[in-house]
C-alpha cells in the first residue's frame, strides 16, 4: 500500500474472512486464509482515496456468522468511530452480507459511513473482482456523502441501502441486487449517491444474556404447516413465516398458525422480496384480513430473512406484541 496523503479521511477496514480473503486449501476449493493487512496489499491505490488502518476481526466463511457475532461487530464498528475513523468498511462472505449490513444499520448508532463489502470470485480466478470492490468501499466510506445513510452494501460498482439489499445469484458477480435499486454507484473512482433512504430504524444491542430464537418457514402452495408446530412448540420465541404472494397461506396452515400465534409472535412476510405484505386487500381463508384476525403480524416491506433479524433483535430487548406489530408496520418511522 502506498503511504497516506496528509489530510486524507481515516477509514478502518475489518475484515471477517469470505471468498475475499480466501486461498487455496490443497483440495482443490478454497478457505479463508488473508488478513486485512493482506487485502489491502493487493489494492495500493486505497492509499490515494484515504489514510487505512485495517484490522483482521476473524478469518470464517459468511455462513458461519451468527447474530452475536454481528451484535459484537457492530461494538467494534462504534469503537472505530470514536478513534477517529471517518468511515468503516467491513469484509466478509458475500452469503450473509445483507443479514450483517442490515443488523449494523440498526444497532449502529451515528452519522459515519458503514459499508459492507465481499467478492464473488477468490483471488485465484481470473477476474477476480475482490480488490475493485474493496477500493469502491474505501471511497464510499470516506466519502462526506455517505454520512447519515446508515450501512451501506457496495458490490460490482453499486452502492445499495441495507434495508433493500440481497444477494440473487450464487456466483455471478452482479450477485447483488434491491429493489426499487440501488441508491448509487461508482464511475471513474467517485462515488455518486443519488438518492438517500427515508428514516432510520434504530435499538439498543442486546444485552449478552438474551438468547431469544426466531425459526423462519416457508408456506408454499400444498403446504399444511406441520413443521409451525415444531417451532412453536419447541424453544423458538418467535416465528416468521415466508407467505404466498402479498402475504397468503394455504388453507391448511391456519389452524397452526393461529395456536402458534397465541403462544409466541408470529411474522408473515412474502416470498417475493419486494413490496409490502397487504392489510386489507383480500379477505378468504389464508388472506391478509383472515390472518390479522387469528393474531398473525404483517412484516411490511421486509423480506423473511430480514423481519426475522429484527423479530430477534426486537424479542431480546424485551418489546412485547403491540410494539413489534408497530416496528413492522412501518420501521423507518
Amino acid at each position: 500500500m502506498t503511504p497516506a496523503i496528509p489530510g486524507l479521511p481515516t477509514v478502518a477496514v475489518l475484515s471477517l474472512g469470505g471468498t475475499i480473503a480466501s486461498v487455496p486449501t490443497g483440495s482443490g476449493g478454497v478457505s479463508p486464509g488473508l488478513g486485512g493487512q493482506d487485502l489491502l496489499a493487493a489494492v495500493p491505490e486505497v492509499g490515494a482515496v484515504a489514510d487505512v488502518v485495517s484490522r483482521s476481526v476473524a478469518q470464517v466463511p459468511g455462513a458461519h456468522l451468527t447474530i452475536d457475532d454481528i451484535v459484537s461487530l457492530a461494538a467494534t464498528v462504534e469503537e472505530a468511530h470514536r478513534d477517529g475513523a471517518t468511515g468503516v468498511v467491513i469484509t466478509q462472505g458475500t452469503d450473509t452480507i445483507e443479514d450483517t449490513a442490515f443488523l449494523l444499520d440498526i444497532l449502529v448508532a451515528g452519522p459515519a459511513p458503514v459499508v459492507v463489502t465481499g467478492a464473488m470470485r477468490n483471488p485465484t480466478l481470473p477476474g477476480a473482482e475482490g480488490p475493485a470492490n474493496l477500493l469502491a468501499s474505501v471511497a464510499v466510506a470516506a466519502d462526506p456523502a455517505a454520512k447519515e445513510l446508515g450501512t451501506l452494501v457496495v458490490m460490482n460498482d453499486e452502492i445499495h441501502a441495507a434495508r433493500f439489499v440481497s444477494k440473487r445469484h450464487t456466483s455471478s458477480p452482479h450477485a447483488f441486487a434491491s429493489y426499487p435499486g440501488p441508491i448509487g454507484w461508482m464511475a471513474e473512482g467517485r462515488p455518486h449517491l443519488a438518492l438517500r433512504p427515508i428514516g432510520r430504524l434504530r435499538l439498543p444491542p442486546p444485552p449478552p444474556s438474551a438468547r431469544q430464537r426466531v425459526a423462519l418457514l416457508a408456506l408454499p402452495v400444498g403446504d399444511d404447516g406441520f413443521l409451525i408446530e415444531a417451532a412453536a412448540e419447541h424453544a423458538a420465541d418467535g416465528l416468521v413465516v415466508e407467505a404466498l404472494g402479498g402475504g397468503h397461506v394455504p388453507p391448511a396452515t391456519l389452524i397452526r398458525l393461529e395456536t402458534a400465534a397465541r403462544r409466541i409472535p408470529v411474522v408473515v412476510t412474502s416470498t417475493t422480496r419486494a413490496g409490502h405484505v397487504l392489510r386489507s386487500t383480500y379477505d378468504f381463508a389464508g388472506s391478509e384480513l383472515d390472518l390479522s384476525r387469528r393474531g398473525v403480524i404483517g412484516g411490511g416491506c421486509l423480506d423473511a430473512r430480514k423481519a426475522r433479524l429484527l423479530l430477534t433483535l426486537l424479542l431480546r430487548s424485551g418489546a412485547d406484541r403491540t410494539r413489534i406489530a408497530a416496528t413492522f408496520a412501518d420501521p423507518w418511522t
